[in-house]
Parts: C-alpha cells; sequence; structure tokens
C-alpha cells in the first residue's frame, strides 16, 4: 500500500505537503485517482481557496464518495485549510455549500473589525494554538507540541464543530475565538499549514504517520 496519498483536486500546496512528508522520509502520492486513495493508508486532504469549488472539483471526479467511504473504515483522514472546512457538514462561504459531513459542523466567516480593533481579514501570517479545557493532546495529532506554538495561517472562514469534543486546538484573532484544529476518531484537520510551520508542523504530520 501507499503510505500517504495527497488529494489533488486543483486547490493547494501540493507540493509543499508532499515535501514536508519527504523531509520525514516518506514518500507521499499526489493523485485525483480513485484507486490511489483505496491503496493508500493515509490521506490528506489539502486545499487553499472557495469551498463550493473545492467541493465541485471533488464530486466531479467521485472523491467525496470515496473519501466518505473510507473514512468510515476507519482510513487516517488529514485536512489542511480549505481541506478541513471541507470535513464539515456546510459553509456558508458564497452562500450555503454542503461538505463531506465526516465531522458535523459548519464553517463561518471571521466577524468583521469593530471601533478600536485592527486586523485584517483574511488572516495571514503567523498565530497561536491552545488546547481547550477538555482537550488533552495525547494520542492525537498533537501530541508533544507545546501549548501557545506558533503556526502558520491564511483564511477568512473558521469550522464551528457541533460537537466542542470534536475542537483539539483554538486560536484568537481579532474578537474572534475560533477553532484551529479537529479529531473525530481517524478524521482530523488543521486550519493552519503544518506544511509551512516549521519543525512544530513537522511533528505534527510526524504524528499523523504514526496514530
Amino acid at each position: 500500500m501507499t503510505k500517504v496519498a495527497i488529494v489533488d483536486y486543483s486547490f493547494g500546496n501540493l507540493f509543499n505537503v508532499q515535501r514536508a512528508f519527504k523531509h520525514l522520509n516518506i514518500d507521499a502520492c499526489i493523485t485525483s485517482k480513485e484507486e490511489d486513495l483505496l491503496r493508500a493508508e493515509r490521506i490528506v486532504l489539502p486545499g487553499v481557496g472557495a469551498f463550493e469549488e473545492g467541493m465541485k472539483h471533488l464530486k466531479n471526479n467521485r472523491l467525496d464518495e470515496v473519501l466518505c467511504g473510507l473514512a468510515n473504515k476507519g482510513r487516517p483522514i488529514l485536512g489542511i485549510c480549505l481541506g478541513m472546512q471541507i470535513l464539515m457538514s456546510k459553509s456558508e462561504e458564497h452562500g450555503v455549500c454542503e461538505g463531506l459531513n465526516l465531522i458535523p459542523g459548519s464553517v463561518v466567516y471571521f466577524s468583521p473589525p469593530r471601533d478600536k480593533e485592527k486586523f485584517k481579514i483574511p488572516q495571514i501570517g503567523w498565530n497561536c494554538i491552545t488546547s481547550p479545557s477538555h482537550s488533552n493532546w495525547q494520542g492525537t495529532i498533537m501530541e508533544g507540541v507545546n501549548q501557545e506554538s506558533f503556526m502558520y495561517f491564511a483564511h477568512s472562514l473558521y469550522v464551528v464543530p457541533d460537537n466542542s469534543e470534536d475542537i483539539l486546538c483554538q486560536s484568537e484573532y481579532g474578537s474572534n475565538n475560533f477553532c484551529s484544529a479537529v479529531q473525530r476518531d481517524n478524521v482530523m484537520g488543521c486550519q493552519f499549514h503544518p506544511e509551512r510551520s516549521g519543525e512544530t508542523g513537522i511533528r505534527i504530520l510526524e504524528n499523523f504517520l504514526n496514530l
């Protein structure tokens, strides 16, 4: 079996993600073929861009059905940025659009700046992550990561899981306290880009390999 398959649906930093796994001596396959995903031990769904367009590309290649089927069979799946948002039930970006519904919840816009607040949307740059009070990072993709580690973000929307127990990390931006990583059983996601977040990001990808 292929160790890692990176889903190519015309969105995302595919080669950056591939290079990050190469740093871990893993030859990750970039593919849009169903047979490659079926053979993979682990699947990464990256992405940068619009939710609706991302879902359209997945559906056009029937990859939405493949991903849902593999997730239901226990295959580890990691969504990154847009890929994490697509794991959710729906997004309000440019009107309501349905996602994969692998983690029940919604994708919503940041609240805009209010008087005297100074922050820009989208959030682009480094921000820190912490665990909610209920979250124990042991045995998750965040194991061994320090609280308040800084990760690289680039996004205008964020996820709101229906079940707060699915929130693995949280971050603050302006007046927004938002979910920055999720994990429900074998399905997990990072709003930040681990492939662009230095050694801490590499640690997260290594944890994904070792789950």
